[in-house]
């Protein structure tokens, strides 16, 4: 079956409710997209699950997205592994309750999901019976999916994207774009103004001066470059002659530079002969 002839099939299944079908981007990926009213949640994810042509028999996953003043999103992906095709049931719940039944019943494997989804953005699950905290610690206050939810990481320091490369540091660059969740600075807590922003503050606790531009020496102009200064061994004429001997070495230009000579108690030989002779040497004996 193509996307659109699953969409169509499971709005026929949930007459007389009122669903609109249609289809994801993606292109090869594309997916039937039904939406549902809430109160028709769990009865469209049991209809595609029980359905011959549908068979949706995996469930893949549920989660949610925040409209802000329109709700959340509440949305189910399932998939078929005989029909191969899926399809993504997506029902919306107001902000002011955001509520709706649990599916555990029809796929067990969304207990884990709507946990998370309850804890993220604070979705009740009706009929889920332990939507007990799953990845965030106990004491954690808030549900940080929620586009309100004041990140407290990016406001102790400056977001990374609040400079692009090439912009001074003393400004002067195009005003930084705050992400989602990301205050103005003076709305919460101590929020320093990231670099680029000029220094200039808003709000009552106002921004941290931006870091002051550099001061670098000035170039000098070209063949304004002074002279090298001469080195220790060359005279007023240029640098010393590179091909003689030495300081204080002895022999002929030919000779190369001085080697020193072995210790006074070591032979200068390194032979068998002459080690043999120092050693009598050494212990007054004779051959």
């Amino acid at each position: 079956m193509t996307a659109e002839e699953v969409g169509r099939r499971l709005a026929t299944l949930l007459a007389p409710v009122e669903v609109t079908a249609s289809v994801s981007g993606g292109q090869a990926y594309a997916r039937a997209t039904v939406d549902v009213p809430a109160a028709a949640w769990a009865d469209a994810l049991r209809a595609a699950r029980d359905d011959a042509e549908l068979a949706c028999d995996f469930f893949d996953w549920l989660s949610a997205v925040d409209e802000l003043a329109d709700g959340f999103d509440v949305v189910a992906h399932l998939w078929s592994t005989t029909r191969r095709h899926g399809v993504l049931v997506r029902t919306r719940i107001p902000r002011a309750a955001p509520v709706v039944a649990s599916v555990v019943a029809v796929y067990p494997g969304a207990a884990w999901h709507e946990r998370e989804t309850h804890e993220m953005f604070g979705i009740d699950f009706t009929g889920h019976g332990e939507l007990r905290p799953l990845l965030l610690p106990p004491e954690f206050e808030g549900n940080p999916l929620r586009k309100e939810f004041v990140l407290a990481s990016r406001v102790a320091k400056p977001w990374p994207g609040a400079k692009e490369p090439g912009e001074s540091e003393a400004g002067g660059g195009r005003r930084p774009v705050r992400p989602p969740g990301v205050p103005a600075p003076g709305e919460w807590g101590t929020t320093p103004t990231p670099a680029g922003a000029g220094g200039v503050g808003e709000g009552p606790r106002g921004g941290v001066p931006a870091r002051p531009a550099r001061e670098r020496p000035a170039r000098p102009a070209p063949g304004a470059r002074p002279g090298r200064t001469p080195g220790s061994a060359g005279g007023a004429d240029g640098p010393a002659p590179t091909g003689g001997p030495l300081p204080g070495a002895t022999g002929g230009p030919g000779d190369g530079p001085a080697r020193s000579g072995p210790p006074a108690d070591r032979p200068a030989a390194a032979g068998p002969a002459a080690t043999e002779r120092a050693d009598r040497d050494r212990d007054g004996g004779t051959d």
